[in-house]
């Protein structure tokens, strides 16, 4: 069977493309200290760098709910991967060749935040109109692989700088471009299969009339905050809170969190005939309630420690069984759906960790008590997910 008759391509490709979303989104943040060395950049001027990226993103997310039907699935595929190596090779060249280091920075970091955008909002209705038997697994599997490519790019750019230096950092950003230049003629060749099977999509005005919708949007927002409020100061708390060392905290922080998070994902993928998702989701978000209690309340490094990493474990079927969930309880929804929960979990990813900041902050920089504060979300994860349930009921 060629490219163009067989699905599993078009899973395949829409594996790649959520590696790219995890190196548009993770590779210039290990170069921080390089860019403040070497271009002389103060933190607040390296904190725009991230926040630009997630702003750009969540514009692109708005947007896209209105034009991704007229233009066409292929076509903004296509156009998503090429911007995001077209930003990556920026990223390499403009901050050397143009006179204002950061600016060229920025234009680099505009570029592949627009085209990781795209395929944020796309690649989950690409693989939801797939004719798999079993979508929740498909919805699964498909977002562990962000996890895998955020592995990836910090274990790969670390041998990298360890073995050919940090210096040549602009040679790595090229060679992670690679990645997105080839999948989008991967792409373009793939099937593409219709959302809404032939039939006009619900408009934006209906799917806004619609309680279900809301609910799924407040999920959606408490997913993003409950991943990233862990993830983004896992690292932060491993070092200040737990008194452990920077390696240790980085190893037992982010990569850590990331590989119980894939695997979550892979496994939820393998089991999910076994285990509906309503109650898998429940159950995970009572087990995220327990790790960010054991997280902040207790006094011992090793329990702390294992709360953070099962925090990661417990986050990672969120993002997906709520896409899921949004595909079976709004089959008609279109794009627009897919790219409003895109801008909640967004809007999660964004607020989560920026609270716990301003909380930990209010506390005299206490981390624990950022983190104590953050259990709201994955307990009003169980209590959406309870309302869902009793309306299929």
């Amino acid at each position: 069977m060629s490219i163009r008759d067989d699905y599993n391509h078009t899973l395949y490709a829409s594996y790649v493309g959520y590696i790219t979303q995890a190196i548009v989104n993770n590779f210039a943040p290990l170069l921080f200290l390089t860019f403040a060395r070497q271009f002389s950049l103060t933190l607040d001027r390296l904190a725009l760098i991230t926040t630009l990226n997630f702003a750009v993103q969540l514009l692109v997310d708005l947007v896209s709910a209105r034009v991704v039907d007229r233009i066409g699935y292929r076509v903004c595929v296509v156009a998503a991967h090429v911007l995001a190596a077209a930003g990556l090779v920026a990223l390499a060249l403009l901050p050397q060749l143009m006179p204002d280091a950061y600016a060229g920075i920025l234009i680099a970091v505009v570029l592949y935040a627009v085209g990781g955008g795209l395929i944020e909002v796309l690649i989950s209705p690409i693989v939801e109109s797939c004719p798999t038997e079993r979508k929740e697994a498909a919805m699964s599997l498909l977002h562990s692989f962000y996890c895998w490519g955020h592995l990836a790019v910090i274990l790969l750019s670390t041998l990298f700088f360890t073995l050919a230096g940090i210096d040549r950092w602009p040679w790595l950003a090229g060679l992670w471009a690679l990645v997105p230049l080839a999948n989008c003629f991967y792409f373009a060749r793939v099937p593409l299969y219709s959302l809404t099977g032939g039939q006009a999509p619900l408009s934006i005005r209906h799917l806004f009339r619609q309680r279900v919708f809301w609910v799924l949007m407040v999920v959606m927002v408490c997913a993003g905050a409950s991943e990233q409020a862990m993830s983004q100061w896992a690292s932060a708390f491993a070092e200040s809170a737990l008194h452990l060392s920077k390696t240790v905290g980085d190893l037992a922080g982010p990569c850590l969190f990331a590989l119980l998070m894939g695997t979550s994902r892979a496994l939820y993928g393998k089991f999910s005939e076994k285990l509906p998702l309503k109650k898998a989701m429940i159950g995970c978000a009572a087990l995220c309630v327990g790790c960010y209690l054991l997280a902040s309340l207790t006094a011992s490094p090793a329990l702390g420690l294992a709360g953070c990493a099962a925090c990661g474990f417990s986050v990672g079927i969120f993002w997906p069984g709520t896409f899921s969930i949004a595909a079976a309880a709004l089959p008609s929804a279109g794009t627009a759906m897919y790219a409003f929960m895109a801008l909640a979990g967004d809007v999660g990813c964004s607020g989560g960790p920026t609270l716990v900041g301003f909380v930990a902050s209010a506390f005299g920089g206490d981390l624990k008590r950022g983190l104590l504060f953050a259990v709201v979300f994955p307990m009003l994860i169980l209590a959406g997910i309870a309302r869902l349930r009793r309306r299929a009921k």
